[in-house]
């Protein structure tokens, strides 16, 4: 038995899932098995919405593998990356019994997909020190190997951290945790950082998945486009999870033409563009006093401690720039998570911060 099915509930590893009109190929000009309406909608210019789309798009599903080198039949298109998350713990945990490691603070729908479903949350917390919020995967792995977890959650780069885990570093904790537990690789940053996705581990180490989204890099958070990529038992199974029509056309076709050649090439430059007004962008903050640590960060994005964060927050407010309060979380009380736009947005955020900052000298 995989690993997949060894994990997997067992209630489920026999589930079908639903059965919709678009699950099975078909061919045919006269379309009477899905309850559709015979006339379009008035207002559906083309025509295209009275179908019911294709709850995998093969157009889509193909550019994603090309677009992160894997096979077709380890993608799993899915509403952004909070629906697989929600997928994974639904297919790994048993209700209101499974257990899921994470290491806060990170990004909150790991702890809340998990709450939802009853399952337990231990979490084994950032190390804080001069290299910056570090997570222990050694301790990750003895956690969810005491704890008889069955999903792992790593972020990489971490957000709010801006951590890159090293790959050696996550097949090492995969590796250990074989058969025993799922590990998960949220490489929704990833883009912005040159380094190697833990897809490359998927040859050799089945309890692995990697998640990816094209909200971030490629500009598309409003579409809900995320991908689960790993094994093809495992794809399989979440599939048997997933509602029937994740994925509706016309977003089908938006992130179809987001992954056109000559728009990868834009996105990629843009991509550029932001590593390099984020180092311009730490480098301005770091020089204000007003400013207690600015953590590096290989995401779009900088986790900044304050001095005084609540009157950082009131004077970027009041300057119309909105940011991140990350006060509530975890080891972050004085911490402010500041997204890398453009050169006069990040202009803006340092002028407004210089009335209650005296720039070092």
């Amino acid at each position: 038995m995989s690993t997949i099915n060894t994990l997997l509930r067992e209630d489920l590893r026999a589930f079908a899932g639903y059965q919709s009109a678009r699950s099975t190929a078909l061919a045919g000009d006269v379309w009477l098995n899905a309850n559709e309406s015979a006339w379009a909608n008035a207002a559906d210019i083309g025509a295209q919405l009275r179908r019911y789309p294709q709850p995998q798009p093969p157009a889509l599903r193909d550019a994603l593998a090309q677009l992160y080198a894997v096979a077709p039949e380890q993608v799993l298109i899915g509403r952004g990356s909070d629906e697989a998350i929600d997928l994974l713990v639904r297919a790994f945990c048993a209700p209101g019994q499974g257990r899921v490691v994470i290491a806060a603070p990170v990004f909150g729908m790991y702890a809340v997909c998990a709450k939802l479903h009853g399952a337990q949350v231990i979490d084994v917390p950032l190390h804080d020190s001069d290299t910056g919020l570090s997570a222990d995967l050694g301790a990750i792995g003895d956690a969810a190997l005491a704890q008889h977890a069955t999903l792992v959650f790593l972020c990489s780069p971490g957000n709010p951290s801006g951590e890159l885990l090293p790959l050696d570093a996550i097949a090492d904790l995969a590796g250990r945790l074989r058969g025993r537990c799922m590990v998960v690789v949220d490489e929704a940053y990833l883009d912005y950082v040159d380094a190697p996705s833990a897809t490359q581990l998927l040859p050799m180490l089945d309890n692995i998945a990697v998640l990816r989204t094209l909200s971030k890099a490629h500009a598309l958070a409003g579409a809900r486009v995320g991908c689960v990529l790993g094994s093809r038992v495992l794809i399989e199974a979440l599939r048997r999870c997933q509602a029937p029509y994740p994925v509706p056309q016309p977003v089908a076709v938006e992130a179809l033409a987001a992954l056109a050649p000559q728009v990868l090439a834009l996105t990629r430059s843009r991509v550029e563009v932001v590593r390099e007004a984020r180092a311009r962008l730490q480098a301005g903050l770091t020089r204000l006093s007003c400013v207690q640590r600015v953590y590096a960060s290989a995401g779009n994005f900088l986790l900044v401690r304050f001095v005084d964060a609540d009157a950082a927050f009131t004077a970027l407010l009041s300057a119309g720039v909105v940011v991140r309060d990350m006060r509530a979380m975890p080891q972050l009380q004085n911490a402010l998570r500041i997204t890398v736009g453009t050169q006069d947005e990040c202009r803006r955020v340092l002028a407004a911060l210089e009335p209650v900052s005296e720039v070092r000298v």
